[in-house]
């Protein structure tokens, strides 16, 4: 797949999911839809931050960082957005049960901050053998 396309197939796929969440919000009621209403809310903004984070995390390690391969971006930018989306999700979920708390929040970040190190420890193992 080529990089251009891959954009498309990213951006249209976030705006379709942004609308999906949209509609969610103001459409269903999460008191009398149940828990089918609340996981539809929190799996579809977790979809439509991954794809957006993702675009905006590629597109600014274009604008900084030139001089290495364009299709190196896509993979680090896809797995901070995954952990930056699971980062914010929890986020939401925690402060639906009224447990969102500043030590909470301490240890989420530096739960998914040593969970990057792990990967960016990994990465530069395989590049020195």
């Amino acid at each position: 797949m080529s990089l251009r396309k891959y954009l498309l197939i990213m951006g249209f796929g976030s705006a379709i999911c942004w609308g999906a969440w949209f509609l969610v919000l103001f459409n269903i009621d999460p008191y009398s839809s149940g828990w089918i209403g609340r996981a539809s809310f929190y799996i579809i903004l977790f979809l439509a931050l991954l794809g957006t984070l993702s675009l905006v995390g590629f597109f600014i390690r274009l604008i900084f960082v030139r001089k290495s391969v364009l299709f190196r971006h896509i993979g680090v930018s896809l797995r901070q957005a995954v952990l930056f989306s699971i980062l914010i999700t929890i986020s939401f979920i925690l402060q639906s049960s009224r447990l969102f708390t500043w030590w909470n929040a301490i240890l989420l970040v530096f739960s998914f901050t040593l969970l990057e190190f792990f990967f960016l420890s990994r990465k530069a193992r395989e590049e020195n053998e």
